[in-house]
């Protein structure tokens, strides 16, 4: 008899492109080896239960919340995400620690048709009203945080201004300038001889403006 083998390749197909249904996920995050991913698993099952959900995935990832969502395995999981599909976090700093980026992933869900669930702080996020002014507040906080950050980092800078601390990087401290230390006499020598600064600055790959400067 022949046997016939078929092999389904689906790692980078939509999550609901897997069995031809919605998909209810859920992601768990860890910052530290030392932390658990238990506690987080069980939190969810109980929500699952409690309604009626069955989880079709599991995402879980050690990687500290600063950490960008694109550079994390999150980025596929919510890329692969569609319509009708459910995304379950057992609290929302699990997205991400930054309210900038938590605010990015909840309008892209929300855009997407994608309900989002969070099981400790008890936040459902779905394209209607409520979750709407949900995540107008969160923009709110964004938008206050960003402001807060802007301003304190303004107000350390004044204050080291003022107590005399010289800002910004010291002259000549560059890679790009030490390089051109490095190779000063063969460039003042060429520059001599008539190789034009620009010809110069090609080859040390800095601006023309740099190594006229250099030059100087």
């Amino acid at each position: 008899d022949t046997v016939i083998f078929r092999c389904y390749c689906c790692s980078l197909a939509p999550l609901n492109l897997l069995k031809n249904q919605i998909m209810v996920v859920a992601y768990l995050r860890v910052s530290t080896e030392k932390q658990f991913l238990a506690n987080q698993r069980e939190e969810i099952l109980r929500f699952a239960e409690k309604n009626e959900l069955m989880i079709d995935k599991w995402y879980t990832e050690t990687v500290s919340g600063k950490v960008s969502s694109k550079e994390r395995k999150l980025a596929g999981v919510l890329n692969r995400m569609q319509k009708g599909d459910t995304l379950i976090v057992t609290e929302i700093s699990r997205l991400s620690r930054t309210m900038l980026e938590i605010m990015t992933i909840l309008n892209s869900c929300i855009k997407k048709n994608v309900i989002l669930y969070s099981t400790k702080e008890g936040y459902v996020f779905q394209n209607d009203i409520n979750s709407k002014v949900l995540g107008f507040a969160f923009g709110l906080m964004a938008e206050i945080e960003r402001n807060l950050i802007s301003m304190r980092t303004k107000e350390a800078l004044a204050r080291r201004k003022k107590e005399g601390v010289k800002l910004g990087r010291r002259k000549g401290t560059c890679p790009a300038m030490r390089v051109l230390r490095e190779n000063k006499r063969r460039l003042k020598r060429d520059a001599q001889r008539g190789v034009s600064c620009s010809e110069l600055a090609r080859q040390m790959g800095v601006s023309r403006t740099t190594m006229f400067r250099f030059l100087r």
